[in-house]
């Protein structure tokens, strides 16, 4: 004890305060694992489980080692492993391969699913398609590359299967093989397509693809394969530009800090001086949301962001300090204890999480939502990008890209070209939306042309960015538009005919 007493006095408070809680937490996991050595000693895991090497004798040889199943055939449950807790942690230490944090848990019936097949022999499972385009899925993808010959694919994208749930869903059957890339695949459509009658369907519209882990999994017929290995020929993927991509603004709790122009006129009018108004007018910019971004325009809600920002160190900017902004401290100290626990958080509760680019805000720039969807009976076209050379920034439902050749690029990604490679490469959610996040629309290939017929583009961009353009003459010059870009792929009437078709 006198030791221990010696020991403790050479600690600051500061130390010993860290030290205790550690103490704590260490208890605390030596209890969660004795819990789970129990359970592991007393079988209680256990109770309950379905034992199928006890249902399925057949599955083992005359020595008891396991052999394996012909067939496996299922709808396993769809459910999001960060939804899980616990047991989602306890899923990633069992060495699944195709375990993603993000991921959900049908993918691992997959994987486990492959596991009990005899070599050679069949799994047939219907599940949420997610997996063919989703980023949690590139494991999925890769497992099925490196570990199975997946020989089917049918994806209902679009098209219900069942009446109780939401999902868009696929089929896939495999082997237990080496991998052959050659897979008899199927998008289904509306075309008169009747659940009765998928084998005729598939037969009159199945393609062969040779899938890769690396890409999404796309199913294209003859005529799409034709017209994506002419984008490929004459075009380079947007993240190849001279562009940079970034997400808007996270501020942690927008209640807080993002405020209605009344509000903004409030806290100014509580500035003590003129230089505190001067100063907390220039730190309240305006702002925009995801839905606020339109084809070619967007609409200011009257929203702005008290900008609280964490300094740049790289560039010497220091980070506000709210002392110096009496009211708008006066205001945020109304949502103390929703600010300081909130998880984008800079030095202070009231700054808001290092931003680097904070300046580039300030640029001219390209916007888009982050999901989009096309409402019915709206006329809204779909995608949704534009261009501005404001000083306004966007908050975490939207994503930016400045850089070089802005305008050509806006004009391309609107254009029907644009709409048919977003629909083939970003993820679709549950509702019918779209996913446009970095990762998918920086795959999209733009063409390679020279200054001159750019600048025909740039020059028909800067038409539809006009506010006062009417409906007709934005169609007219939108169809121009697509016609021009779509000259500089090298499709055929055909080609350009079924693009039409399927961007409606």
């Amino acid at each position: 004890l006198q030791a221990q007493e010696l020991f403790d006095n050479e600690w600051t408070p500061k130390q010993l305060k860290e030290k205790q809680t550690a103490i704590k937490k260490a208890i605390v996991e030596i209890k969660k694992l004795e819990t789970a050595f129990e359970e592991i000693k007393s079988n209680k895991m256990y109770l309950g489980a379905f034992e199928w090497r006890i249902e399925f004798p057949e599955v083992l040889d005359n020595e008891g080692n396991f052999i394996g199943f012909d067939c496996v055939i299922g709808n396993p449950p769809y459910i999001q492993l960060q939804s899980m807790g616990a047991d989602s942690v306890t899923l990633a230490r069992m060495g699944y391969q195709s375990y993603e944090r993000t991921g959900d848990i049908y993918c691992l019936f997959y994987e486990l699913g492959v596991n009990l097949l005899k070599p050679n022999y069949l799994l047939s499972f219907i599940t949420s398609n997610k997996w063919m385009r989703a980023g949690y899925g590139t494991s999925m993808r890769h497992y099925f590359v490196e570990h199975t010959n997946p020989i089917q694919l049918i994806d209902f994208a679009g098209t219900r299967i069942f009446d109780s749930a939401a999902v868009d869903v696929n089929i896939l059957t495999l082997l237990k093989q080496t991998n052959k890339f050659e897979t008899d695949s199927c998008s289904v459509g509306n075309n008169g397509f009747s659940i009765d009658k998928l084998s005729d369907y598939f037969r009159e519209n199945m393609t062969k693809m040779a899938f890769h882990d690396e890409e999404s999994w796309v199913i294209l017929s003859p005529i799409e394969q034709s017209i994506k290995r002419k984008i490929e020929e004459v075009g380079t993927p947007l993240k190849d530009w001279d562009i940079n991509i970034y997400r808007g603004i996270l501020t942690g709790y927008n209640e807080a800090f993002i405020i209605s122009g009344d509000k903004k006129a409030e806290l100014l009018a509580a500035c003590a001086t003129k230089e505190e108004r001067v100063k907390t007018d220039a730190l309240i910019r305006p702002i925009l949301r995801g839905r606020d971004i339109k084809r070619y325009h967007y609409d200011f809600a009257d929203l702005w962001l008290i900008n609280t920002h964490n300094g740049v160190k790289d560039k010497g900017v220091s980070r506000i300090n709210i002392d110096d902004y009496p009211a708008i401290k006066m205001h945020l100290d109304q949502y103390w204890d929703d600010i300081v626990s909130r998880a984008d958080i800079g030095d202070t509760p009231y700054n808001l999480r290092n931003c680097a680019y904070m300046d580039d805000f300030n640029k001219q720039k390209i916007l888009w939502a982050e999901t989009m969807r096309i409402k019915r009976g709206s006329n809204e076209r779909f995608p949704r990008f534009t261009w501005t050379d404001q000083n306004i920034l966007t908050d975490k439902t939207c994503f930016f890209a400045i850089g070089n050749d802005l305008k050509y690029i806006v004009g391309v990604l609107n254009s029907i070209i644009g709409r048919y490679q977003c629909k083939k490469m970003v993820s679709i959610l549950d509702n019918g939306g779209y996913l446009m996040q970095k990762i998918f629309i920086e795959k999209i290939i733009l063409p390679n042309i020279d200054i001159s017929y750019k600048c025909k583009i740039e020059d028909l961009v800067n038409i539809l960015l006009q506010d006062t353009l009417s409906k007709n003459k934005q169609e007219k010059y939108e169809i121009e538009l697509d016609q021009a870009i779509c000259k500089l792929y090298n499709l055929t009437d055909d080609e350009y005919q079924f693009i039409l078709t399927e961007t409606k």
